[in-house]
């Protein structure tokens, strides 16, 4: 008599526990997604955040490069016309006075624009390096420091 009401006891405490267990492991995957999608979306911010930086880069190297890629096209160009000019002057002119003079004003012409198209050069460089370190440094900075803080935050929300 007492097994029949025991067993009865037992399984429905058993059952009980089983269904508990059962709720808590929904409970408990519930959040696991809760928080996965809560990383997923922080890597992604973190990720988007790279990528903008990347962009700004890129950015900055095809502006140094165009700059450039520019003078020395600019260069060839002056030169080209330069040499066909001193080159008529040396070839046409009957005065040997005016042929040196040409010659003296053409050396001191290609070594003034060789200074002044390095110059365009080295600001160019110049440039590059100064916007790197300050809008591009700084913009690592800010990801990096967002980067440590996102960890923290997340788990002192939970």
């Amino acid at each position: 008599m007492i097994t029949t009401v025991i067993v009865p006891l037992l399984l429905l405490l058993a059952f009980s526990g089983f269904c508990f267990a059962y709720w808590q492991l929904l409970l408990c995957r519930r959040e696991t997604l809760i928080v996965n999608s809560h990383r997923l979306a922080a890597h992604n911010a973190i990720q988007k955040r790279r990528m903008e930086l990347l962009e700004v880069r890129n950015r900055a190297r095809l502006l140094e490069d165009s700059v450039s890629g520019g003078t020395s096209a600019v260069e060839k160009l002056h030169k080209a016309i330069s040499n066909t000019t001193f080159g008529l002057i040396d070839r046409f002119s009957k005065d040997e006075a005016f042929r040196q003079s040409a010659r003296k004003a053409r050396t001191t012409h290609d070594q003034t624009s060789q200074q002044i198209y390095r110059t365009v050069r080295t600001t160019n460089k110049a440039l590059h390096i100064l916007a790197d370190t300050l809008i591009i440094g700084k913009a690592e900075k800010r990801l990096a420091s967002r980067t440590r803080e996102k960890p923290s935050d997340s788990g002192n929300s939970r």
